[in-house]
């Protein structure tokens, strides 16, 4: 028996290590090079087969440089209006959303952009502990390895904004017929609020209750000053 459990610890203290080799030499190499796919992409192309739809996988990677600043800032004020200031994880705003789905039915999210890119880019989607555990871990990775710059690049190339339709660039060629680089304010406001359901809701054509998000949005970017400065964060008080 002891023989048997040497062997098995032996062979997952194996396994372990090379998750970390492999996870870490990932992280680094798309510190640099763009993400060819990600398991999202992959499982909604097996859900259009398996409905009998055509296969759809719209994308285009682009240098943060030409995505609008627009949406950079847009994305921020929807989205995490502390990514500039914390490490990962906000806590402050987990501790909110802990507290709101404890009274009520309808359940908020806390992650951040940084938790959003790593379940996009290094997992699969779903609510189990080891799914949020895994993506712990490669957050911390990606806060380690890459720099705010580059995580948002990959959010705004990676995010699913559309049925098939993934990054920036693909949304607002297929939503507004321009490159992402052209975005307005108000359609850079317009596509960050679809983010939690991208599916359900049209930028191009919102419904009451997003053009209600899309006012308050576009609020939240006046409030920042119209940009978001990388290199200069101050605390701001919450609106």
């Amino acid at each position: 028996m002891r023989k048997i459990l040497r062997k098995v610890w032996k062979i997952a203290w194996k396994a372990a290590l090379w998750f970390v080799v492999i996870s870490v030499l990932s992280v680094v190499v798309f510190k640099w090079v763009p993400v060819p796919v990600t398991p999202l992409m992959l499982i909604r192309l097996a859900e259009q087969k398996a409905d009998g739809q055509e296969m759809k996988l719209n994308k285009d990677w682009e240098p943060l440089r030409d995505i609008s600043p627009h949406l950079q800032l847009a994305v921020v004020c929807s989205e995490d209006q502390n990514y500039l200031r914390h490490h990962g994880f906000d806590f402050g705003a987990i501790k909110k959303a802990v507290k709101h789905n404890e009274k009520s039915k309808r359940k908020r999210g806390a992650s951040t952009i940084s938790q959003q890119v790593a379940k996009n880019v290094f997992l699969w989607p779903g609510r189990s502990w080891i799914r949020k555990g895994f993506e712990v871990y490669f957050t911390f990775l990606i806060e380690t390895f890459w720099s705010k710059r580059r995580i948002m690049e990959v959010y705004l190339n990676v995010a699913e904004m559309g049925k098939g339709i993934y990054g920036a660039e693909a949304a607002s060629r297929h939503y507004f017929h321009k490159p992402a680089s052209r975005l307005t304010p108000r359609e850079a406001a317009s596509l960050a609020v679809i983010l939690p359901n991208p599916r359900k809701y049209n930028p191009a054509r919102p419904s009451g209750y997003i053009q209600g998000r899309i006012g308050w949005a576009m609020q939240q970017m006046r409030f920042w000053g119209g940009k978001l400065d990388y290199d200069n964060v101050k605390p701001r008080k919450k609106r």
